[in-house]
C-alpha cells in the first residue's frame, strides 16, 4: 500500500496546535452555542430553566456537565422543525434520518452549516490519505440520508473529481472502478463486501484496481475487517464517524499514517464520555456512552446529544483532536441474551477468524419455551461450501461465538449469496422474540 502521510503544510493549523489554544477556542465557541440554542430554541431554554441553569454559569469546559442531555426522542417530539434555532427561510437544506421505527429524526442545516461541513468531510478525506485532483467514487446513498451528500460537497470542497453513483447496481459499480479509475472510495464497509463479491464473480481482481483508500462508515466493523478488506483491495482502510443530529459524516476521521482510532474535529464538536445508566461523566479512557455539543452549528445546535454509541476517549496521536476509539456498539442495539451482553461487532469478529466464512451474516433472535435463542446466519466461502465443510465451519464459528463472547449460538452456515445484501447500512439483527 502507498504511503499516504500528509505533508504538514496540508493540514489546518488547528489540527497540530496545542491543547491549550484547542481548549480556549473550544471555551470561546461553546459559550456562543450555549446562548444561541437558550435564545432561540424553546425546548432548550424550558430545559435549562428546569435545572436552574443558564449559558452564563458556564465558567469552564467542566461546566458543561451541568446542562440538560438532548436525545433522538426529543428531536422526534418536536417533529419536524421544533429544534431548529434560525428562522425556516435560513434553512437551506434538510436531511432525515430513515424513520423505520416512527417519524423520522429531522435536521436543518443554513448555508454556513454546509460550508463548514463540506470543509470538515474535506479535511476527512485529507487525513484519509486524499489529495486535490483525486478521483472519489462515492457509493454511499444519496437523499435524505447525510452520507451521500455529505462526501459529495467534502469532496468537491477538497477539489476532487467527484463520481456520484450512490448505493446499488453493483455491476455498474465495479465498472466505473475500472473505468475511472478513482483513488478514493466512500461506501459503508458491508456494501464493499458486495462489490468485492462482484469483482470476483467477474473474475476481476481487487487488488489489481486504482484505489490507494477507503473511507468506510455509517456502521461498525471492527479491524479484522479492516485488514480482511486491506488484503482483498491492497488499500488503506480508514474509518469516518457521524450522525446526521450532530452533522453527518465528518464528525471524526480516522488518520491514515496511524489508523489508531478516529480524530475528533474538536474545533467544532465538544465530546463527552458517560455512563449510558447514570448519565454521569467518565474520565477519559473509560468506555461509556458518546455525548456531542456542537461548537459552531447555526441551523440545529445540539448540546450534549447521547449518540448511544459506545466507545473511549483517547489521547491525539496524528492530530491535536482528541481520538475515539471504534464504536463496538450501540447501547440500544446490544443484544441481552441470557443475561449476556452481545454486539453485532463481537460475532463479526468470530467470523472473520474462520477461513471457511465470508463476512456476510445476520443474527436472529428468537424465543422458545421462555429461553431467547440466537442464530448466526452466515454464508460459506466459495473454496469451503461443501455440506461437510459447511458442517466444520458451523462448528468452529459456535465454538468461537461460546468460548470468546460467552453465548451458545445455533450456527446456520448457507451457500455463498444466500444471506441479504444491502447497498447502504447492513441489518444486522433480526429481532422475532
Amino acid at each position: 500500500m502507498q504511503d499516504l502521510t500528509p505533508k504538514p503544510g496540508d493540514l489546518d493549523p488547528i489540527e497540530t496546535g496545542s491543547r491549550d489554544e484547542l481548549q480556549a477556542l473550544q471555551l470561546s465557541r461553546l459559550k456562543h452555542s450555549l446562548k444561541h440554542a437558550y435564545d432561540n430554541v424553546a425546548f432548550f431554554r424550558n430545559n435549562c430553566e428546569k435545572k436552574n441553569v443558564h449559558p452564563d454559569d458556564l465558567i469552564s469546559l467542566a461546566d458543561l456537565s451541568k446542562f440538560p442531555f438532548t436525545t433522538k426522542q426529543d428531536l422526534r417530539d418536536h417533529y419536524p422543525f421544533g429544534l431548529f434555532a434560525v428562522p425556516r427561510d435560513k434553512i437551506v437544506r434538510i436531511h432525515a434520518s430513515s424513520g423505520t421505527t416512527g417519524k423520522p429524526t429531522v435536521v436543518g442545516y443554513t448555508k454556513s452549516d454546509i460550508e463548514m461541513w463540506a470543509d470538515l468531510v474535506a479535511r476527512s478525506i485529507r487525513a484519509a490519505g486524499g489529495r486535490s485532483g483525486d478521483i472519489v467514487h462515492i457509493s454511499y446513498g444519496y437523499g435524505l440520508f447525510t452520507g451521500g451528500l455529505g462526501a459529495h460537497y467534502g469532496a468537491e470542497k477538497m477539489g476532487c473529481t467527484v463520481v456520484p453513483v450512490s448505493g446499488g447496481m453493483t455491476e455498474r459499480q465495479v465498472m466505473l472502478i475500472e473505468d475511472f479509475k478513482p483513488r478514493i472510495i466512500m461506501v459503508t464497509p458491508s456494501y464493499l463486501l458486495s462489490i468485492l463479491d462482484e469483482f470476483r464473480r467477474q473474475g476481476r481482481d481487487p487488488r489489481e484496481t486504482s484505489l490507494v483508500s477507503g473511507i468506510f462508515g455509517a456502521e461498525p466493523w471492527t479491524n479484522a475487517m479492516r485488514e480482511e478488506i486491506e488484503q482483498a483491495f491492497d488499500m488503506h482502510a480508514v474509518d469516518i464517524y457521524g450522525l446526521s443530529e450532530i452533522l453527518g459524516p465528518g464528525v471524526a476521521n480516522e488518520c491514515v499514517e496511524t489508523k489508531d482510532g478516529l480524530h475528533i474535529w474538536e474545533d467544532h464538536f465538544y465530546p463527552e464520555i458517560i455512563d449510558p445508566e447514570t448519565g454521569d461523566v467518565l474520565a477519559d479512557g473509560e468506555l461509556g456512552e458518546l455525548v456531542f455539543t456542537t461548537l459552531t452549528k447555526e441551523g440545529l445546535p445540539m448540546v450534549r446529544y447521547r449518540t448511544r454509541d459506545l466507545t473511549r476517549l483517547l489521547p491525539g496521536t496524528a492530530r491535536t483532536m482528541r481520538r475515539m476509539e471504534k464504536v463496538t456498539g450501540r447501547s440500544d442495539d446490544m443484544i441481552i441474551l441470557r443475561g449476556v451482553n452481545v454486539f453485532p461487532t463481537q460475532i463479526e469478529e468470530q467470523i472473520l477468524k474462520c477461513k471457511g466464512l465470508s463476512p456476510h451474516f445476520q443474527i436472529e433472535l428468537t424465543k422458545s419455551d421462555r429461553m431467547d435463542e440466537m442464530t448466526v446466519h452466515v454464508e460459506a466461502s466459495p473454496s469451503a461450501a461443501s455440506s461437510d465443510q459447511r458442517s466444520a465451519s458451523a462448528a468452529e464459528l459456535g465454538h468461537h461465538i461460546k468460548s470468546i463472547v460467552g453465548v451458545s449460538a445455533r450456527i446456520d452456515v448457507t451457500a455463498p449469496g444466500n444471506v441479504e445484501r444491502s447497498a447502504g447500512k447492513a441489518k444486522r439483527v433480526v429481532d422475532n422474540r
